[in-house]
């Protein structure tokens, strides 16, 4: 049998071309050599969007567009939804018994994203909810509800891995019954996009990106008023100048080749040559995807069949979980 891999994305809107070549392509790849499992997290989402409901429902679609827009597989992947499935939130509620609060707040993935959403928690973090300091106890139980093997991650999620095995691992210790594998992370070797404004990620909330469904004319806008740097000529050097490298990795990535070998291809020309012949490769490259979108919504029913098919198909793993976790408990009456 294969190896159970689970991974996800929030719909807080559209993705990107980060989650592109960060998560979407090593996907693909993954389909082939395990039983993957694709989550639609919006619960989650809610954690620091539970006053737009409306957006996060709305983005479900689109997440779930974009999905099989880049080539993921409903015949190869199981695409749920996180609401979907009761029993994540009930084993969230057993996990919460395992983990402190102090383990929560050092969390490094958690206390970046504190630090980065300081208008909706405050300049100091007293406006965090439970809900949010949570999440990563909630994203252990997603991982587990499928009894995964495998968690295709970037580096910034490592941790929620890290914490993930130490649940598994305590749950085991307590109630010595192995219910679960020990999930292991599966780093992404794709390096990080950074945002077009020059911040250290590309992401949806920052309205730093540049997604998928973009048509031509906004692609050409974005590259163009793309932060560079004082320098006139383009080259590659992340440390020294970032900006302009970070544009020169996209170049690299659309053409399969190093951001060394792209600076080398693109030459000794100025940012507005760069940037021009950039955006027009880069709108080729994204071309089909975007094609592919537009079919996909003309039948949005389709799709919310395939979520459906998939969400049913992770009921039935979920249920099995459940059983055994409540039985290693002691909890069946």
């Amino acid at each position: 049998m294969k190896k159970i891999s689970l991974t996800g994305d929030r719909p807080t809107g559209p993705l990107h071309i980060g989650h592109y070549f960060g998560s979407l392509v090593s996907r693909k790849e993954l389909e082939n050599d395990y039983e993957s499992f694709v989550m639609i997290a919006d619960v989650q989402a809610l954690t620091d969007h539970f006053n737009e409901p409306e957006k996060v429902r709305a983005n479900v679609l689109e997440v779930a567009l974009d999905y099989l827009a880049s080539g993921l597989s409903p015949e190869k992947t199981t695409f749920f939804i996180q609401s979907q499935i009761p029993q994540i939130a009930e084993l969230t509620v057993f996990f919460s018994n395992l983990v402190t609060i102090n383990t929560l707040k050092r969390n490094p993935t958690v206390k970046g994203e504190i630090a980065e959403k300081k208008g909706l928690f405050g300049t100091k973090g007293e406006k965090l909810t439970y809900g949010f300091l949570g999440y990563p106890v909630s994203q252990a139980a997603d991982i587990t509800i499928v009894r995964a093997e495998i968690v295709p991650v970037g580096e910034d999620q490592l941790p929620m891995v890290e914490l993930t095995r130490k649940i598994v691992e305590k749950f085991h210790r307590i109630y010595k019954t192995e219910v679960f594998p020990v999930p292991q992370a599966k780093l992404s070797k794709a390096p990080k996009i950074m945002g077009l404004d020059g911040n250290a990620k590309m992401s949806k909330s920052l309205n730093n990106a540049i997604f998928l469904k973009d048509s031509p004319q906004e692609i050409k806008e974005k590259i163009k008023t793309a932060k560079t740097d004082s320098e006139t000529k383009v080259a590659y050097d992340p440390k020294k100048r970032p900006e302009i490298s970070n544009l020169v990795l996209i170049y690299g990535l659309i053409h399969s080749i190093s951001p060394q070998e792209a600076a080398k291809a693109i030459g000794d020309i100025n940012y507005s040559v760069f940037k021009t012949k950039l955006a027009e490769d880069l709108i080729k490259f994204l071309e089909p995807i975007r094609e592919k979108r537009k079919e996909l919504e003309k039948n949005p029913e389709e799709m919310m069949d395939i979520l459906a098919a998939g969400t049913q198909k992770t009921l039935a793993n979920a249920e099995e979980t459940i059983k055994l976790v409540k039985k290693a408990m002691q909890i069946i009456y």
